[in-house]
Formats: structure tokens, sequence, C-alpha cells
């Protein structure tokens, strides 16, 4: 059987998803080294992205403030509110060169503090703010993988989370065999109609992510919702043949309610950022499904660069 780790076209993509979980624990060196310029507690902080730097944005801005410390707010860069008195200002950006985070960015610098997190820091956002670089895990692929969940693991670390746990789970996720991944693990959704991804609090951010990350890699229909909201209309769209995949610890009576759509409920006991890497591989299993490059999608490029 063909390796999903190793499939021909896969665009760097299968080779950046499995280098994740050294990526994480690298992340703690990252979070010390550039202390000084990641938010420091009591300050209030906006955190400004696109795509999947946008969802790891709204996981950082939950985790700090549901760890009190300090208000945060998660705002998409091409429709930010920046009147407000912040104390430090975040744009990551994987390429440094989305026209939207240099938009908003642009001009900050002169009246609040400002980080840049990125891949590239030659490009034009290495201008705008203290540059923390993730060169060390820029991808080939357009689909983003190791450069979204290394941010996010810098900045747990920052704030105090240990993802050597994490970091475990992730590679026994890597280490199941293709096998089994096909047949057995992702079996309720490697050919499943529909996919909602579903979590709570910081996880919410990686429910969007790997909602956006099946669209991107395998032209699938795929929603994301936090688990209370599921059941306030969502839930409606829940049928045979189509799955709910959380990606943390599930509410009250939620597989309850699943089961009476008689749609598949995903729900594993991982670290949502583990779980994560799971849904990397379902990436890769359904694009080889359907002869698609799960690394280059259509309709996309690296970074959005508009028109002046």
């Amino acid at each position: 059987m063909t390796s999903t780790l190793a499939t021909p076209g896969a665009g760097g993509l299968a080779a950046e998803v499995s280098t994740q979980p050294d990526n994480w624990l690298e992340a703690a060196d990252l979070a010390h080294d550039h202390r000084e310029v990641l938010p420091r507690p009591g300050e209030r902080v906006a955190v400004l992205g696109c795509g999947s730097s946008l969802y790891v944005a709204r996981a950082v801005a939950a985790l700090r403030e549901s760890l009190g410390h300090g208000e945060t707010d998660a705002w998409p860069a091409g429709d930010p509110v920046l009147d407000r008195p912040y104390d430090r200002v975040i744009g990551i950006s994987r390429s440094g060169t989305t026209t939207e985070v240099l938009t908003a960015l642009d001009g900050l610098r002169d009246r609040v503090p400002v980080t840049v997190v990125t891949a590239d820091p030659r490009t034009p956002i290495a201008d705008l703010g203290e540059v923390i670089s993730l060169e060390h895990v820029d991808e080939e692929a357009v689909v983003q993988s190791r450069t979204a969940t290394t941010a996010l693991a810098m900045f747990r670390w920052h704030l105090g989370h240990d993802l050597r746990e994490a970091a475990e789970q992730a590679r026994e996720v890597l280490a199941i065999d293709d096998e089994q991944l096909a047949e057995e693990t992702l079996a309720a959704v490697r050919h499943a109609e529909q996919i909602a991804f579903v979590a709570m609090g910081w996880g919410f951010g990686l429910a969007e992510e790997a909602s956006l990350k099946l669209k991107e890699s395998t032209q699938s229909w795929t929603e994301s919702y936090h688990q209370t909201e599921f059941r306030h209309g969502p839930i409606s769209i829940s049928a045979p043949g189509r799955a709910v995949w959380a990606l943390d610890e599930l509410i009250p009576d939620f597989a309850r309610d699943v089961a009476r759509t008689g749609a598949a409920l995903v729900a594993h006991e991982r670290d949502p950022m583990a779980e994560l890497v799971l849904v990397h591989r379902l990436c890769l299993l359904r694009a080889a499904d359907r002869g698609l490059d799960a690394g280059q999608p259509r309709n996309l490029e690296r970074s959005i660069i508009l028109d002046s």
C-alpha cells in the first residue's frame, strides 16, 4: 500500500507533517529566546493573521485569556480593529508578504510595540516589528502544517504549557501504519460526505484549522463549530454517511445527540494539536483517494498579494 506520508505529488506536505513533534519541542527555545517580544502577563494584546495564521491567533487569544494573562483580541488582518489601547500587537504571516497583514501593521510600530512571526524574515514584514523567525520550519507546500502548529507551540510554551506529552501523542499518530490508518483509524471519515470539526476554548481555533486543511487539500465539504453551538442549528446537517470530529473532550450529552443523527462521531483523548496531526494524515489519505496533490490546492498560492 502506498504510504500516505510519502505520497508522490504531495507537494512537500507529507514530509512537513512528519516533523511536527520535533518542531513543537524545539519551540520551547523559541519561546525562551524571544520572551522579551512576546506578550507579558497583564498586557492587552491583539493578534492578527489570515487563514491558518488567523486560527493560530484565535487559539492564542482564547488560551491567553483562559489562563488570566490579559485581554487578547484575535483579528482577521483584513478587518482589524486596532484603535483600542493595546500594549502589543502581533502579526503572523508565514510568507511575510500577505498584503492584509502588512497593511494592518503599517504605521503601528510608531505607537505600540509590534512583534511579527514569519517563516521568511527577509520579506517586508520584517520592517514592521520585532521578528520571530520560523524559517527553520518553512514549507514547500502551499497548505500550511508545521509553520502554523510550531507558531502555536511557541505561544503555548510561553504561556506555561509543557508540550512533551502532546509531541509524544503526535508521534504515535504518525506511527500508525497505512493500512490501519485507512481501514480502521480513519475509516469513519475517509469517505465521509461531510465532516464537522468541533472543539471548545482554545481548541476551537484548531477546529477551524482542521476544517480549512481538509477543504484545501481534498476539496471536501467541512465546517467548524464550538461544541456548544453545534446543537443550535448545525447538527441538522448531520446524517448517516457524514461525520462529526471532536478535537477535545466531549461536553455532556454531545455523543448522545450526534448518535441520534446517524452521523459518525470521532473523538480521541489527545491534545488538540496532536489530533490535528491526524487530520493532516486524513488530508493526505483523501487527496490520494481523489488523485489530488494535497499540498498544492486549486485556486491558491503561498501568499495572497493584492494589487495596490
